[in-house]
């Protein structure tokens, strides 16, 4: 009984040190987004609602009766669910080929499908200009333009969201024992009832989880809006951007904050249920014993959908501003790149690319470090409640907005010891905000997939903490952590909510580059932000091909 005892205390002991080994995990990641996050966003939203020392709880009603202000909200809401249900109907037969059937160049034309979800909303919302506005393809051909409409808003979300439907529910599909629909289906149930009753719901958590994604994606969104939405459409993200920078109103904006950070808690707690019942709800199989040459001719139909879906929506455009950059001028726009003419800039524009690299792989390092250490400290599924809260906080930087963020950085760090408004790091510390999500979704399967029975084994051979993480995660989770830190390299290169308002004049990125250059007038400043769009474009997706190469099957998606 008495050695009973000893080995209970030894257990309890070693589960202590290992809470307490996690909390101290935790505290680093807590730490950055406590300082780099949450006071820049109290600090706006306090100088905007506070007057003489008061709060102006007041100004929340006043803002919402404003007639103008309810017309955001409502093209807001609206254009996100329509976005959100086109996205889902154009890409579900997409996951389902990705998932179920087997054909040549499946790697290449999956890695192809996930370019535009890492592309910067700048450069989509480039391409799409390049291909449905004034001078652009539809235009030339037929004298069709939609950049006027919300048209070109709503397939841009598309275009950019695909991948996020066909991996995320594609990734679940694949897994999905086909031996279950085979089965309804010999007891004479036909194959769209046996879908319908047997598949369907077992995905259900998986469409449940993307379209919550893709619908946060479009409510936030900004570049797309800010680029093909001129005058006439604006989202909340684009209503606080103007309001903080055109017309500085920052009670305005601070209302309105407020509003996107509930909306956007509420999603992501919805998000986090659903990903709860993906993960508990359902029995798996080896993914790569489900995908099958295509047979019949329906299957044959929806393999030639899908790519027909591909070949428009996602390469042409990207093949427009391809073309758009070389133009009838061939490579001028890109030697222009290399000149200052003293009126966008005040370096050349093709500084814009060392910059953006240079920001980016800072970024990145800081995304990996912060995000490894919370995905190792979130592994357990029985972690506390605090634990569990702060993995759905870590999500909220890919929703609050990122205008608000970058300014208020400017407010908030401006006195030391966290006077950083004249430093670099400050662009890649906003960067590595958006990153620290996809590097722990990303992680964070991978840890978990860890047999925990290997982590008990070595730390009672008297393996420290840090000595069980290098000799038994590490190994396994290698992979996954160049993943990470090629997703956050992507997403940095990409940002531009934050980074336009703290990039420096004499060192702009490429997203700020490829937006100074639309706002200006002239075909030269055009075929410039075309060939910088290119140029971002192509490093990402070399970025992403590289990534490819990288992925597992357990590795998280997004």
């Amino acid at each position: 009984m008495g050695q009973v005892v000893d080995l209970t205390r030894t257990e309890v002991a070693r589960r202590t040190r290992g809470n307490a080994a996690r909390l101290g995990l935790l505290a680093v990641p807590v730490a950055f987004f406590a300082v780099f996050f949450a006071y820049p966003v109290a600090a706006i939203v306090a100088r905007g609602l506070k007057a003489d020392g008061a709060w102006r709880l007041g100004r929340i009603g006043e803002v919402l009766a404003q007639s103008d202000v309810r017309h955001v909200l409502w093209f807001t809401t609206w254009q996100a669910l329509v976005s959100t249900a086109l996205t889902l109907l154009v890409a579900l037969p997409g996951a389902y080929v990705f998932a179920r059937l087997d054909f040549p160049g499946k790697q290449v034309l999956r890695a192809v499908v996930t370019v535009p979800f890492v592309l910067p909303t700048v450069v989509v919302g480039t391409a799409f200009l390049a291909l449905v506005g004034r001078g652009g393809l539809l235009d030339e051909l037929w004298g069709v333009r939609l950049d006027t409409t919300v048209w070109a808003i709503l397939l841009a979300h598309v275009f950019f969201n695909y991948a996020v439907v066909v991996r995320t529910v594609g990734g679940l599909w694949a897994q999905l024992d086909p031996r279950q629909e085979e089965a309804a289906r010999m007891l004479g149930t036909s194959p769209l009832k046996a879908w319908r009753r047997v598949t369907l719901p077992a995905l259900a958590p998986a469409v449940a989880a993307a379209a919550l994604m893709v619908f946060l994606f479009t409510f936030t969104s900004f570049g797309v809006v800010q680029i093909l939405g001129g005058p006439t459409f604006s989202t909340l993200e684009v209503e606080i951007y103007r309001q903080t920078s055109e017309i500085f109103d920052l009670s305005t904006a601070a209302v309105l904050t407020l509003i996107q950070f509930v909306a956007v808690g509420a999603i992501l707690a919805l998000h986090a249920w659903t990903v709860r019942r993906r993960e508990t709800a359902l029995r798996l199989v080896d993914a790569s014993v489900t995908a099958r040459r295509p047979r019949g001719a329906g299957q044959w139909a929806l393999l030639g959908g899908a790519l027909v879906t591909v070949l428009v929506l996602l390469l042409l455009p990207l093949a427009v501003l391809v073309q758009r950059s070389v133009g009838a001028a061939g490579f001028g726009y890109y030697r222009a790149l290399t000149r200052n003419d003293g009126g966008v800039f005040l370096v050349p524009p093709i500084e814009a690319i060392g910059n953006s690299l240079s920001y980016a792989v800072a970024a990145t390092l800081i995304a990996v470090v912060i995000g490894a250490l919370a995905a190792v400290a979130l592994t357990r599924r029985d972690a506390g409640r605090f634990v569990r809260g702060f993995d759905a906080l870590l999500m909220l930087p890919l929703g609050v907005s990122a205008v608000t963020v970058g300014f208020g950085f400017l407010i908030a760090l401006d006195e030391p010891p966290l006077d950083l408004r004249s430093s670099w790091i400050l662009v890649p510390l906003a960067q590595a905000l958006v990153g620290v999500p996809f590097v722990v979704r990303t992680m964070l399967p991978v840890l978990r997939a860890v047999d925990v029975r290997l982590r008990e084994a070595a730390a009672v051979l008297g393996a420290s903490p840090w000595r069980v993480w290098r000799e038994v995660d590490l190994p396994m989770v290698r992979r996954a952590l160049l993943v990470a830190a090629g997703f956050a390299f992507a997403v940095s290169l990409g940002e531009f909510g934050a980074t336009v308002f703290i990039a420096r004049p004499d060192r702009p990125t490429l997203p700020v580059a490829v937006a100074r250059l639309l706002g200006r007038p002239g075909e030269l400043n055009y075929g410039q932000a075309m060939a910088l769009s290119t140029i971002l474009m192509v490093v990402c997706a070399v970025a992403l091909l590289v990534l490819e190469k990288l992925r597992t099957d357990r590795t998280g998606e997004f």
